[in-house]
């Protein structure tokens, strides 16, 4: 994220300039060029509710499943017998799920990475969240980590919203309404608020260091 934002921050908000000052320049590089939006989508209902490594095997052989080298087409996961999805470990639910999302990829509903790219943010949450299993906290992380954007503020996300009653001194979470409102004073870069909040709840799970 750029400079601007941080000044911006900064600026505007004087916790937000103290976490700034703690954790030190924002590290946010979005998978521009990793990930299409098809890929995206598919790859975030794998790792729902299931922990780094075993989502990553999971992907791995769903991926193994048609030529192992490259991720398959939209067209390619429609041809596939789902029952040789859930034996690469995807559940009934999430084999569904990306059923449609292709289907909906090879509708062109999920968009083309230049397709999205001209689609506002509220077009995209609306569009991907017709697809089975796509969430908009799914689409916000599609935003953030794929396309980089960076004005969107994940208010429904648990890091989020526990950085946000660390750093500001809360005995409770902000409701997620509450949290938007006060994330007005932030854009337009509220991913890079959103960045330092999750850095924030992290820094407090830490353990305090032994007293000498």
């Amino acid at each position: 994220m750029t400079p601007a934002a941080l000044r911006h921050l900064s600026r505007t908000d004087p916790v937000m300039r103290r976490i700034i000052r703690a954790i030190g320049p924002c590290t946010l590089e979005p998978h521009r060029l990793r990930w299409t939006p098809f890929q995206a989508l598919v790859r975030a209902v794998v790792y729902q509710q299931l922990h780094g490594r075993a989502a990553k095997a999971i992907l791995e052989r769903f991926i193994a499943l048609f030529d192992g080298r490259a991720f398959p087409s939209p067209a390619a996961v429609l041809a596939v017998d789902p029952r040789r999805m859930r034996r690469a470990g995807l559940s009934r639910a999430k084999a569904r799920a990306i059923k449609d999302i292709a289907r909906k990829a090879a509708a062109g509903v999920v968009p083309t990475r230049r397709a999205a790219a001209r689609l506002s943010d509220d077009e995209l949450v609306e569009r991907l969240t017709a697809a089975r299993g796509v969430g908009r906290w799914t689409v916000e992380m599609f935003l953030i980590f794929t396309l980089g954007r960076e004005d969107v503020l994940p208010v429904d996300d648990f890091g989020v919203r526990e950085g946000y009653r660390v750093a500001y001194g809360l005995r409770k979470q902000p409701r997620p309404k509450a949290l938007l409102a006060v994330g007005e004073r932030w854009r337009p870069h509220r991913t890079t608020a959103a960045w330092y909040l999750w850095r924030a709840a992290d820094r407090a799970k830490r353990p305090a260091a032994p007293k000498r």
